[in-house]
């Protein structure tokens, strides 16, 4: 009767350990590998088939190292010679790739197709060209910085807490660090048992949401133009979305008579997209609406550390910290890989927004907070901030120099300019509209958004974001060239 012989090669690493076989330097001695073979047609037949079944499916994936041959035999109570038959057929076939002294391994074949994002854009093939908005260039991450402190952390009195389990509220030297570091750099009243420690601005929009859905919220008032994301995740949570029309003043508030608004989302150091602060009578405005009606404002810093030719904008959370909620990360200064990001709250909230958390995925990570922590202690994050607004500074400058002639050929215009990551340059007619240009950035590799998307509605006008941190300072040249092609009239 056929018999299906499942493997895990644990049995293997004792069996070479034991012998001392000499097996590919020790690499393949320490390989794991699940296999099912069904012996119907014979052993070898059936390994045959499992293994090009697995290589097939994508489950070894090209380049994978597979076990030694005795110690996938000796796992499966198989003859040594029957596995090594089926690793050489595999071989001829050119499913695997055998090299005197090294580990087998899986051939570089044509495999399954590659995940797709909503947007369409393979999700692991990083773009030629990439003026994505909002991100950094992390080929400057200041991974010395980031060692050193790592080492400090993983030497320390305590090092083993950050691997246990964490407090949902985040670790106590990391809230510690960021209300020193908040209230001398941005302006932000808050104290260590006021900040929640969450794992990107997503989940901390996200678990505010449900508190405010929780709470009786019925509407929330989000920027238009604005992310149009994080409109999906309030919309998810309950609350119905009412948009906040932006002029050259930031956000305007008419909308703030309605009664059932108990919140605001607000971006009003560096609107998102256009690039405008919130004018001083528009900030003392909303935080009076919040003060006699009892809602919130949600303050996104966004770009809040990168200014170039004005002065800094303090946070909007110093004029009403019992009435904002400030939300800032590392995503745009260090990247967005990290998740770490932090929540500066009203008092009251501190407890719903806890109890969300500790829901959500209990605790963020905590090496990656400890080892913040040290870094803004030693100043080392700010340093990297400083170095970071100088290239950004350099690259924007480039962008609107090699366009400011195109400019007045084409109507086309800047905005947003003093700060942040992106200008958003609109694109008038007499030029490519933006179906065309993102058709024609798409062709060439070059990740590029509109603004079409960014409007509650029909949007008034047309443009792209054009992000100049993400593209690492080598490729700069090169990415303004591509940009030009792309933007040329038809």
């Amino acid at each position: 009767m056929p018999k299906d012989w499942s493997s895990s090669v644990s049995a293997a690493d004792a069996v070479d350990a034991a012998t001392g076989a000499p097996d590919a330097g020790g690499v393949a001695a320490a390989i794991d590998l699940h296999v099912d073979v069904d012996t119907a047609e014979g052993r070898r037949v059936g390994l045959e088939r499992a293994l090009r079944a697995a290589i097939r499916g994508g489950r070894l994936a090209p380049g994978a190292a597979l076990p030694s041959t005795r110690g996938l035999a000796a796992d499966l109570g198989f003859a040594r010679g029957t596995v090594t038959a089926a690793y050489d057929q595999l071989v001829a076939e050119g499913f695997l790739i055998a090299r005197q002294g090294a580990a087998t391994r899986v051939a570089d074949l044509p495999g399954p197709a590659v995940p797709k994002t909503s947007h369409g854009a393979p999700e692991t093939i990083a773009p030629r060209f990439d003026l994505r908005p909002g991100l950094p260039d992390v080929s400057a991450f200041p991974t010395a910085a980031w060692l050193r402190s790592t080492r400090r952390v993983l030497t320390t009195a305590a090092p083993l807490a950050v691997h246990g389990v964490g407090d949902p509220q985040g670790r106590l030297e990391l809230r510690t660090a960021l209300a020193e570091h908040l209230g001398r750099t941005r302006g932000v009243l808050t104290t260590p048992d006021r900040i929640v420690v969450t794992s990107g601005f997503y989940q901390s929009i996200a678990l505010l949401a449900s508190v405010l859905a929780e709470a009786g919220v019925r509407a929330v008032g989000m920027e238009d133009p604005g992310h149009n994301v994080y409109r999906d995740v309030i919309r998810r949570a309950g609350p119905a979305v009412v948009p906040l029309p932006v002029d050259a003043e930031g956000a305007r508030f008419e909308p703030l008579a309605d009664p059932a608004l108990g919140a605001v989302v607000l971006t009003p150091a560096h609107q998102y997209p256009t690039g405008v602060p919130l004018r001083p009578g528009r900030r003392h405005r909303v935080c009076a609406w919040a003060r006699a009606s009892g809602a919130l404002i949600v303050e996104d810093d966004y770009d809040g550390e990168f200014r170039y030719d004005r002065q800094p904008v303090g946070a909007l959370q110093g004029m009403a910290p019992e009435h904002v909620a400030y939300c800032g990360s590392v995503s745009k200064t260090l990247g967005p890989g990290l998740r770490l990001a932090w929540l500066a709250l009203p008092g009251h909230l501190v407890e719903p927004v806890v109890r969300a958390k500790h829901r959500a995925d209990w605790h963020t990570q905590g090496l990656g907070q400890s080892v913040l922590a040290d870094l803004l202690d030693r100043h080392d994050y700010e340093r990297h901030v400083r170095a970071a607004r100088l290239s950004y500074r350099r690259r924007r400058e480039q962008l609107v120099r090699r366009f400011g002639t195109e400019r007045a050929a084409f109507g086309r215009e800047f905005r947003g300019v003093p700060a942040g990551l992106h200008v958003l340059m609109t694109l008038p007619p007499g030029g490519p509209d933006e179906d065309l240009v993102l058709a024609r950035a798409a062709a060439c590799g070059m990740a590029l958004r509109g603004v079409r998307e960014l409007w509650h509605g029909p949007a008034p006008e047309e443009g792209v974001l054009v992000g100049f941190a993400a593209s690492p300072g080598h490729a700069w040249p090169g990415t303004l060239d591509a940009l030009a092609k792309v933007l040329r009239a038809p």
